[in-house]
């Protein structure tokens, strides 16, 4: 037995044969791994590794499945059972990052494979296998928890690994990635939120909700999901730098074939990627070494519904200015369901003295917050415009745009 101090979980316990499956190479990796990539550009503190997410997602899992298992014991047929999911769920959490790459989802954008398939084949590899195998779980069913596979016989263990909503893997990252950066607003009640979920059958499926006394926690990790892509996810000066970054890996990377050998992928890592870029001359290469801002902000669209006073402005830019301006868009569901279209499909189902609801009925707060926000930023390059006036144009139109919605209002 293994104890590893954390500073959110504090001490993490772990067997011989975990400690074993820790040490293995692929894993001992995500060391090397920023979980926040270039974030620490704006956020100085967010050096913190996917090393140390994966650990801490074990133990946020570990403390659900306990409650899980007081409050609905009938989700498992005995101890022997129990034992044997959870040593599943431990492994698949501590697995669930391994196929990313350097700085995550720049690297992802000019490599044009995601990190599930490369999950896929680390988990073939025989050092892998090995681990597992002593563990006691098999490879085939730790990849479906980590992707989602809706044939896995483990409902909740594929909602703890990879769930839309309440998965381990977002309850600790929220804490984590709040700590680093300073982000209060990301904090949410962990342990009432944990200790308050539930098993419910919906439809004939099993699936994770929350008791009624949870509430009042579950509208605090909501709101911190929200804060966080607001401030840190989405901030502007990580934004930038992954568009230069990718500009640069593209030069480091000429055949991003080259990588698809598994081994050649886990062989690179963020101080990899660095050492690469202080041979290339560029103005990324050298934008990203020594943190020059080759855009610069102009206008910024917050979690808008309405996009009309963006497309304004992006539209009078581009007349003006060209190529030289960038449109930066991203758009997030607060709450990850409905996850399509249908404005009718449920939430998280809340247990109340009238039934299981939907969160959106028992919470007022969540019923706001639920849907597609849009966060839109509008970038020119500094070099071929002129920073002042471009954003005082996207002042004036931002102004005409809220007057006229004054007007309609009156």
């Amino acid at each position: 037995m293994k104890r590893i101090f954390d500073p959110i979980h504090h001490f993490i316990e772990l067997d011989d044969a975990e400690i074993a499956l820790l040490n293995a190479a692929p894993v001992q990796r995500l060391r090397r791994l920023r979980q926040l990539g270039l974030a620490y550009l704006a956020y100085p503190a967010a050096e913190h590794t996917r090393f140390g997410h994966a650990l801490g997602a074990l133990a946020a899992g570990d403390r659900i499945l306990d409650a899980l298992r007081r409050h609905e014991p009938d989700c498992f047929s005995g101890a022997a059972d129990f034992n044997a999911q959870r040593r599943l769920l431990r492994a698949s959490l501590l697995l669930h990052d391994i196929g990313h790459g350097p700085f995550s989802h720049a690297c992802e954008a000019v490599l044009g494979v995601f990190h599930e398939a490369r999950t896929r084949a680390i988990l073939g590899l025989p050092e892998i296998g090995a681990a597992l195998e002593r563990i006691g779980v098999e490879p085939v069913e730790v990849l479906a928890l980590i992707v989602g596979d809706a044939e896995s016989p483990y409902p909740l263990l594929r909602e703890l690994v990879s769930g839309p909503n309440l998965d381990a893997d977002r309850m600790d990252y929220l804490l984590r990635d709040s700590y680093f950066t300073g982000v209060v607003s990301g904090r949410y009640d962990a342990d009432q939120l944990s200790a308050s979920l539930r098993a419910f059958d919906i439809g004939g499926r099993t699936v994770l909700g929350v008791d009624g006394r949870g509430v009042v926690a579950l509208e605090s990790f909501v709101l911190a999901r929200y804060m966080m892509f607001s401030t840190v996810y989405f901030h502007h000066t990580t934004r930038q730098f992954e568009r230069i970054l990718q500009a640069a890996l593209r030069e480091l990377w000429p055949d991003p074939r080259a990588l698809d050998p598994i081994e050649e992928f886990l062989a690179w890592d963020d101080f990899r990627v660095f050492d690469g870029l202080r041979s290339l001359s560029s103005p990324v290469a050298r934008a990203v070494r020594e943190r020059i801002t080759l855009y610069a902000l102009v206008a910024e669209f917050n979690a808008e519904r309405d996009l009309s006073t963006f497309e304004a402005c992006y539209a009078a830019l581009r007349e003006r200015y060209g190529d030289a301006v960038w449109a930066d868009a991203q758009e997030q569901l607060m709450h990850r369901l409905p996850l399509g279209a249908d404005p009718d499909a449920p939430t998280v189902m809340v247990r109340t003295h009238a039934g299981l609801v939907d969160a959106r009925e028992a919470s007022d707060l969540i019923a706001r917050v639920t849907g597609k926000a849009y966060w839109r930023k509008l970038y020119v390059e500094r070099a071929n415009v002129d920073v002042a006036a471009a954003r005082a144009l996207c002042r004036s139109l931002t102004a005409t745009s809220k007057e006229h919605f004054s007007l309609g209002r009156a």
